[in-house]
């Protein structure tokens, strides 16, 4: 059985490196370029280039004219020194020209270099386009890479299948509750996360589940009803494995394997060696909820009554930032210009992939995850394996996203994590060694186990296969199927579907401590996710928020109203160490007065704090808060409208 999957980008050289010119075009490249029009920061993650995604500001003849798209990446080659007259000098690099690619979904143009640029010549060219006033920002079109997780040993593999999914008993223990109970390996779980108990309300019906990543296989325990109706968003043959470029319906997995040429010289070195087809896609999509349940046969996945939407956007290399950026609009029913729309709109997307980089609110990716929260889905990323902080990875680190860490079976942070501000929760992914520790010997239950496929190159049809992973690509998927759990739960009730934002503050409400607390410097959010507590606080039980409003930090929420006596309680949640809470309403027309409480709702006879002057402005202010659920009560003195309500704090460092 094949267990081996990419690295996620490693950095390859340091950033000041990246951000150098070579001798020979230093006189024709601006020194620094204008760096809130550009991103260097992906550089670091592969050593050449030849896509580009530069976006052109609105009202610019740029973004609406490919020819002026393509004149003006010319011009910013010319000044860059890569533009050569007459014929190349012997062992100098070629003169570089470029063509137009495509219109992206979020706006933006892809255009292709003729020649891969290294490092420092795209850096120059980025440089150059960030100085163009009209450009609004440039990036780099990036290979993103599976998370390299951690396969399991051959030795540890199911060997048949038994009825009435035995193999939950023995290898589930991250669907299990965190109580304690020995597992059959003798090791204590303090790290499930509660899903056997959530499936007495809830199993997913009714939602749909977008996973983003090297498609799916045919399997006797997955449910792939919805292959033909999911996507193939590779455009570049090589990446795809097809005869020419292009995107196709179906998000099928063909293989990913770099064992044979081309794919070997193109895509393979020291840090992506040669592997057989990986099959994540199929291993993730089971985990979310693809594995059929309760079938006799196999595992167990947790949202088993949501529908899986493949969407394949890893291949052999990878997947670039642009076919990914495209598929998160279109999975969550955006439009993609050439590509049918999606019939199946998801709202929950999973993406277990990622690289070198940050993602600041201005980026392309930032852009199609804004678009795909708008339309109401919710995109659940992993945290990444390099044991770095997460705010140096993309798409971990894009705003709108729920960045996943990964946890063991005691609840340690797994050691090879990416952990630190940027992450919003963790789950299992595995701990890989005897009591979560770095090295040592492999246990059955340092893994997430589900279906896989046993083809080393192209798929088995209708396989049996199973296998353990450990990593955060693993973890994430636990978020996405408990995300599904909880919209299916609100469906049942006849209540609408939570937003992002209130998804995402449910989960981390409703989160539970690791009894390993992580250090200081290595946090891992708000906790490891509780997927029975989220799905009944999602529906207002066992003291959930209910029809609370949920605020998001530094987001204002406008256009409240109420009538005299009404009382509209929100929710605010202040993890450990934050500084400086603001609690406010202001603007509109009317009288409001204001009462906060950390852990329950408060009141005029019943709070922690208050404001309660005339008007509508309205201000509470704790230099250090507690940690915890801050609710805040707006009571309407008399009637009053058009009011914003903004809950703000200092995050922890």
């Amino acid at each position: 059985m094949n267990n081996n999957v990419f690295r996620m980008g490693v950095l390859a050289a340091a950033l000041a490196a990246a951000m150098a010119t070579t001798a020979g075009f230093a006189a024709a490249v601006s020194p620094t370029g204008n760096p809130a029009r550009m991103n260097l920061t992906a550089l670091q993650g592969q050593p050449s280039f030849d896509r580009f995604i530069v976006t052109y500001r609105q009202g610019s003849s740029e973004r609406t004219n490919r020819a002026a798209a393509v004149q003006n990446v010319g011009a910013a080659l010319n000044r860059a020194g890569l533009v050569r007259a007459g014929r190349s000098v012997a062992g100098a690099p070629a003169s570089v020209s470029v063509r137009y690619q495509r219109k992206l979904a979020v706006g933006a143009d892809l255009l292709r270099t003729s020649r891969p640029l290294d490092r420092s010549e795209a850096a120059a060219l980025i440089r150059q386009l960030s100085t163009d006033p009209a450009v609004a920002y440039v990036v780099p079109d990036v290979l993103r890479h599976r998370v390299r997780d951690v396969p399991a040993s051959k030795l540890l593999q199911p060997q048949t299948v038994t009825p009435n999914d035995t193999y939950y008993a023995k290898y589930q223990w991250n669907l299990k509750a965190p109580d304690g109970a020995v597992t059959t390996e003798g090791h204590a779980n303090l790290g499930g996360t509660n899903v056997n108990n959530a499936w007495d309300l809830s199993d997913g019906t009714g939602v749909v589940i977008a996973v983003l990543d090297t498609g799916i296989t045919t399997h006797v325990d997955v449910d792939t009803s919805l292959g033909d109706a999911g996507y193939d968003f590779i455009e570049d043959s090589l990446v795809s494995g097809r005869a020419t470029d292009g995107r196709v319906p179906g998000g099928w997995d063909t293989g990913d394997w770099t064992t044979e040429e081309p794919w070997l010289t193109e895509c393979t070195d020291a840090d992506h060696p040669p592997e057989d087809s990986s099959w994540h896609g199929t291993h993730v999509a089971s985990t979310a909820g693809a594995e059929l349940t309760n079938n006799a046969v196999g595992m167990a996945g947790i949202a088993h009554g949501a529908k899986i939407l493949p969407v394949r956007v890893l291949g052999h290399c990878g997947g670039y930032d642009s076919d990914i950026n495209d598929a998160i609009v279109w999975a969550a029913g955006g439009h993609v210009d050439g590509v049918p729309d999606n019939t199946h709109p998801a709202k929950v997307i999973n993406l277990s992939l990622g690289g070198a980089g940050n993602c600041p609110a201005s980026d392309p990716a930032a852009q199609a995850v804004a678009a795909a929260n708008a339309l109401g889905a919710v995109v659940v990323v992993s945290a990444g394996n390099e044991n770095i902080d997460a705010s140096q990875a993309s798409p971990a680190s894009c705003p709108g996203v729920i960045t996943v860490a990964s946890t063991g079976i005691t609840s340690r942070r797994a050691f090879y994590s990416n952990y630190g501000s940027a992450v919003e929760i963790a789950a299992p992914g595995g701990g890989v060694y005897e009591n979560d520790a770095s090295s040592g010997t492999q246990v059955n239950d340092g893994f997430i186990w589900q279906a896989l496929n046993s083809g080393t190159t192209t798929p088995v049809p209708d396989d049996d296969s199973y296998g353990g992973y450990a990593g955060t690509s693993q973890a994430s998927p636990h978020v996405t199927g408990t995300v599904a759990l909880m919209q299916s739960a609100r469906l049942a009730a006849g209540m609408a579907l939570m937003t992002p934002a209130e998804v995402l503050a449910t989960l981390q409400q409703t989160a539970h401590a690791p009894s390993v607390a992580p250090p200081a410097n290595r946090g891992i959010g708000a906790g490891i996710v509780d997927a029975n507590a989220a799905m009944r606080a999602a529906i207002g039980e066992d003291g959930g928020p209910g029809e609370a409003v949920v605020l998001t930090n530094g987001v204002t929420l406008a256009g409240q109203s109420g009538s005299a006596a009404s009382s509209t309680v929100y929710t605010l949640v202040v993890p450990a160490g934050a500084m400086a809470l603001s609690l406010r309403t202001y603007g509109g027309s009317g009288n409001v007065s204001l009462y906060a409480k950390v852990g329950a709702a408060g009141s005029a006879s019943d709070y922690g704090y208050k404001s309660t002057r005339p008007g509508n402005s309205e201000s509470v202010v704790v230099a250090r808060p507690a940690a915890g659920t801050w609710y805040v009560t707006v009571v309407g003195e008399t009637a009053f409208a058009g009011v914003s309500v903004l809950g703000s704090f200092r995050a922890p460092h």
